[in-house]
């Protein structure tokens, strides 16, 4: 399987378990593997075969931007099943962060990975 990464994509999100949290945006960072296959587009160096990282990002902007979750666990999930649902690819691992929300760390975070059968509802 090959896999198409994106690192640290930025987002304003309302994200925390504190009120004043729920009242501000914070910015979070995101990681992505996206199992596919780039052997046709890359066999005709064809943009319309592969999966559009571009679209991935877009999509991820206005659907983390618009989110208001209070755990990055929860965030993560809701990830996975976009990227999993609507690009219908069969596998992806989501990192989702938050810059300095511990004192003393630069960050801290979760990472799933994720199959189309987590979300057979």
């Amino acid at each position: 399987m090959d896999k198409i990464f994106l690192r640290q994509l930025k987002v304003d999100a309302v994200i925390g378990i504190w009120e004043w949290e729920r009242r501000v945006k914070q910015t979070v960072s995101i990681d992505l593997e996206i199992g596919t296959d780039v052997r046709a587009a890359a066999a005709e160096d064809s943009m319309e075969k592969t999966l559009s990282y571009k679209d991935v990002a877009k999509r991820l902007l206005v659907f983390v931007g618009a989110s208001k979750y209070q755990l990055i666990e929860s965030l993560a999930e809701a990830v996975a099943r976009v990227i999993i649902e609507e690009f219908e690819v069969p596998w992806v691992r989501v990192s989702v962060s938050k810059p300095e929300a511990i004192r003393g760390s630069q960050e801290v975070g979760i990472t799933i990975e994720r199959t189309p059968e987590d979300y057979d509802d």
